[in-house]
């Protein structure tokens, strides 16, 4: 028993010795082979990025070395891959920076290939301009790993060339694949991806809106943006099959290209509709005058001056209308520019329908010193029948108009008169027209604007209105020979019945309607009338194009003496050219009880 407990406590102290002696060598050996575990994973990440930055300044190296002369700049992807950086933005260098290199920008994916001269020419280099280059390279890794927002306005900045309000349209090159992957689903489906990615577009379609620009994008469109990203990309892996993708792209176009051009003839009928149908303000403006006129007495309903209408040493202008707001603007426009307003006689032949609205309005409205003669059509017993007229086939009944036809007929209205200018009521003059009264004329019988010079939006061709596969026009006419236009044109009268051109206007007029001579319309008869009886006059006189050409140029309306409101845009319509309309409005009434009764506002 004794030995027994003896044995005992020498075991429990010899344990007890052991324990205190190998504790601390343990801790201390733990904790060297943790020091030593670290040391040795930073010497091995030191390593594989040492090996990385070798390669890639090799790689920049060998692309350096490559010659520049027949380099182009990168093609922009229309799609990418936000969460990878191009070899192009990567590696390229601006030749301004403080390497002073070329930009370099032929690779290839992520493989570059050198040649075994270049090799050489890389072993060569100085080392200096090796470690300027790794430094170079360690900036742009550096780049690499900072956020995608502040990497992306860099990339921009560093591409001056680089095409503006990229985001724009990114967006709606990402509408675009998002329906043509809607697409490819079954009809009727409801799965998660379909819904998707129909709330992805309505969500972008409602954040970018009508945005033009990158600098109108809200930060909503941008994030938007990105989860359209995110979609598509799960898209692509949904449906790798790039030839159903290429059918079902070319299907897209040629519907939209379909509907393109179904709209395109809608808006183009709804236009003509819309230009030849009286406005309903007009329409009541012409009923008030009405009744005010026959509500006056049988002297009242005169007009004064009637002893200037035919005389011959005054400047006598033609207006053929049954627009009653269109004449005045036409009246008011040539007397407040006119030097000597007491010198100008208005003629304005209008249909019996219009005569007493057309004459109240003038009676109620005196256009200053000028004197204003309104007749109707009506009165003409010696025209020629109308049928002849409504033989020509047109959508437009003022192609057909008798009214509208009445031009040709000047000498016989007008028999005392030598000289007359022919304005459209669509047109506002905006300069004196007493010199045109001073033009030499050599023998002339129309002075008017030519309209053959290419380019311009007025131009024409007589084979544009005439047509010159029938045998007679072949023979006659030039196809080349100039074209002119109507609106504001000075008529030697005189001239005019020694050629006898109303009897040669019935003769074509006639063969036009047994074949098809020409479309309807004044102008292709005028060109087949007036043929080689035409006089041509400065541009400046009239300027045309205000009712269908947006694109006519301030400068030319400042220096025109007349501007031309031709096309189915006329001002006082809705669709007329809202930045051509004021030089129209300056000159009507508006402040008149009636157009105000009528609705008829500035």
């Amino acid at each position: 028993m004794r030995f027994t407990r003896r044995f005992t406590r020498i075991f429990i102290i010899l344990c007890l010795i052991a324990v205190f002696v190998t504790t601390p060598i343990l801790l201390f050996s733990s904790h060297r082979l943790i020091h030593l575990g670290s040391d040795a994973s930073k010497e091995f990440v030191g390593d594989l990025s040492i090996l990385k930055h070798r390669i890639e300044v090799q790689a920049l190296n060998a692309v350096q070395q490559e010659e520049v002369e027949n380099l182009k700049e990168p093609i922009l992807d229309v799609y990418r891959d936000g969460n990878q950086i191009s070899a192009v933005s990567l590696y390229t260098i601006d030749k301004n920076d403080s390497l002073g290199q070329p930009k370099n920008v032929s690779l290839a994916g992520n493989n570059v290939t050198t040649h075994d001269s270049k090799k050489e020419s890389q072993q060569s280099l100085p080392e200096e301009t090796l470690a300027t280059r790794e430094k170079a390279l360690l900036v742009v890794l550096q780049e690499k790993s900072r956020p995608k927002e502040v990497q992306h306005s860099q990339n921009v900045q560093s591409h001056p060339r680089r095409a503006l309000d990229e985001r724009v349209k990114e967006i709606k090159d990402q509408l675009i694949r998002a329906k043509a992957f809607l697409n490819f689903a079954p009809a009727g489906s409801n799965s998660n991806f379909v819904k998707e990615i129909k709330l992805r577009i309505k969500d972008l379609e409602r954040a970018a809106g009508e945005v033009s620009k990158d600098s109108d994008l809200s930060r909503r469109a941008i994030q938007k943006m990105k989860a359209m990203s995110a979609t598509l990309s799960k898209a692509s892996r949904l449906f790798p099959d790039c030839s159903a993708m290429v059918k079902k792209l070319r299907a897209m176009t040629y519907n939209a290209e379909e509907q393109l051009r179904t709209q395109k003839n809608q808006a183009s009928f709804l236009e003509n509709l819309a230009g030849r149908t009286t406005p309903k303000g007009l329409h009541c403006l012409s009923m008030r005058l009405t009744t005010e006129f026959f509500a006056l007495q049988s002297e009242e309903q005169k007009l004064p001056n009637q002893h200037k209408f035919q005389n011959p040493d005054l400047h006598h202008f033609a207006v053929f209308s049954d627009n009653v707001l269109a004449c005045s603007a036409v009246v008011n426009s040539t007397v407040s520019t006119a030097r000597a307003p007491e010198k100008i006689v208005f003629h304005i032949v209008t249909d019996s329908l219009n005569l007493p609205a057309m004459t109240m309005w003038f009676l109620s409205n005196p256009p200053g010193k000028a004197t204003i003669q309104i007749q109707s059509i009506d009165m003409f017993d010696w025209l020629p029948n109308k049928d002849i007229l409504q033989k020509q086939e047109s959508l437009d009944p003022r192609y057909t108009s008798p009214l509208n036809h009445l031009r040709f007929y000047m000498p016989d209205i007008f028999p005392s008169l030598n000289k007359i200018v022919l304005l459209d009521h669509d047109v506002v003059v905006k300069r004196d027209l007493s010199g045109l009264w001073r033009i030499n004329m050599k023998g002339k019988v129309n002075g008017a604007v030519e309209t053959c010079l290419e380019g311009e939006p007025s131009f024409r061709r007589m084979d544009m209105l005439i047509n010159f596969t029938d045998p007679m026009v072949a023979t006659k006419f030039d196809v080349k020979s100039c074209t002119w236009a109507f609106g504001m044109n000075l008529f030697d009268l005189q001239e005019w019945r020694k050629r006898n051109l109303t009897g040669l206007y019935h003769k074509y007029l006639e063969l036009g309607s047994n074949r098809p001579l020409m479309k309807a319309g004044t102008l292709p008869i005028g060109w087949l009338t007036f043929y080689k009886h035409t006089r041509a006059i400065d541009r400046r006189w009239h300027v045309l194009g205000l009712g269908y050409d947006s694109g006519v140029k301030l400068n030319e309306i400042e220096q025109a003496a007349v501007i031309h409101y031709d096309g189915v845009m006329k001002p006082w319509l809705e669709i007329g050219l809202q930045k051509f309309k004021p030089y129209w409005k300056k000159h009507v009434r508006y402040e008149h009880p009636f157009v105000q009764q009528c609705n008829i506002h500035d």
